[in-house]
């Protein structure tokens, strides 16, 4: 089995799903904001208010370089700008299996509501900056990905199970 990225707006479940599936196929999850962090030592608000989006969109790449040689096979749960830029939808796709977790405005409302930790929905009207960023991302999310998985109204199991039952039919494919 090849690595299993899991890609999505803020709030669509990538973190939760991750930590099922992880359980599930006994392989570990990792967080690539919370890598970041790590390296950096600092947060990812942080990384934004002192040197900027552009900084740390080239710290989402440097990661997934260096993930690239890896031999741990592993469900990353990726921030969900990483797939913005192009050589990151590239290098995602060498890496593994690309899952959208999809879920709709209304969902991702409810679920950030009081969530203070994203530097891009700082400001203004919540559910205008989830709709504005929604659309500037949804072409490039279903571009990036091999798979879609809706999450709106599952719990993490139901969703879990769906990308297990995917991964088995896109393996059968390929074989």
């Amino acid at each position: 089995m090849k690595n299993v990225i899991l890609i999505g707006f803020m709030g669509s479940g990538k973190t939760t799903t991750g930590e099922v599936l992880s359980r599930k196929l006994g392989i570990p999850v990792s967080d690539t904001d919370a890598m970041i962090e790590k390296r950096e030592n600092m947060s990812v608000n942080e990384i934004f208010d002192r040197y900027g989006e552009n900084a740390f969109r080239d710290m989402e790449t440097e990661l997934l370089l260096s993930l690239q040689s890896d031999p741990q096979k592993r469900i990353l749960s990726a921030g969900g700008g990483m797939p913005v830029r192009e050589i990151n939808r590239k290098l995602m796709k060498k890496l593994g299996t690309v899952i959208y977790l999809q879920a709709d405005s209304q969902t991702l409302l409810e679920r950030l509501a009081g969530d203070t930790s994203r530097p891009k929905l700082k400001g203004g009207d919540l559910f205008s900056r989830i709709t504005s960023l929604m659309a500037q991302r949804e072409a490039i999310y279903l571009s990036a990905s091999s798979i879609r998985v809706r999450t709106d109204g599952k719990t993490p199991e139901e969703v879990a199970a769906e990308i297990l039952s995917a991964l088995e039919t896109a393996s059968e494919i390929s074989e």
